[in-house]
């Protein structure tokens, strides 16, 4: 596969779509009140999973992108928020917004990255761009799918 192929590839696999229901209709018409409530035997809250994808996925962009960065954060607890549902509607908004922002950020890493097997400066071992891209969409899927999960649990999945 050429490096403009795998390119391509890479940025269509950061949108989803092809064998998953994408981002945007997995979080599309969730009424207010069902943003924080929590399903039968199901831990996380709708917006408990979206604020710890957009987390994960904005500090594993960091990580990729800032040549000063130094990984901070405190697992688990730095990863999730702690209340159920979103303080407001500005808050819901603003995490799908910065989401999708970062998303497009990461779209341009893996089109105008030097070398995408080269080793991210502030990683160890083998931690190289690609995987980077990789380890979001990995972590992403697994995510949404459970977002899918709990909407239909409470009704609200088509």
């Amino acid at each position: 596969m050429t490096a403009d192929r795998l390119r391509q590839q890479l940025v269509r696999f950061l949108d989803w779509g092809e064998a998953h229901v994408d981002f945007d209709k997995s979080l599309a018409g969730i009424p207010a009140d069902k943003r924080g409530a929590r399903a039968p035997g199901i831990e996380h809250s709708i917006w408990q999973l979206l604020e710890h994808m957009r987390i994960a996925q904005q500090d594993i962009l960091a990580f990729c992108v800032n040549a000063q960065y130094v990984h901070d954060l405190k697992w688990p607890d730095d990863y999730w928020p702690k209340d159920p549902a979103p303080a407001s509607h500005e808050a819901w908004d603003h995490s799908l917004a910065a989401f999708r922002r970062d998303r497009e950020a990461l779209k341009t890493l893996a089109r105008e990255a030097a070398d995408l097997y080269a080793l991210v400066p502030t990683g160890k071992g083998q931690q190289t761009y690609v995987r980077g891209i990789l380890l979001v969409n990995d972590h992403n899927s697994c995510h949404l799918g459970q977002i899918l999960v709990v909407r239909k649990a409470l009704g609200i999945w088509p």
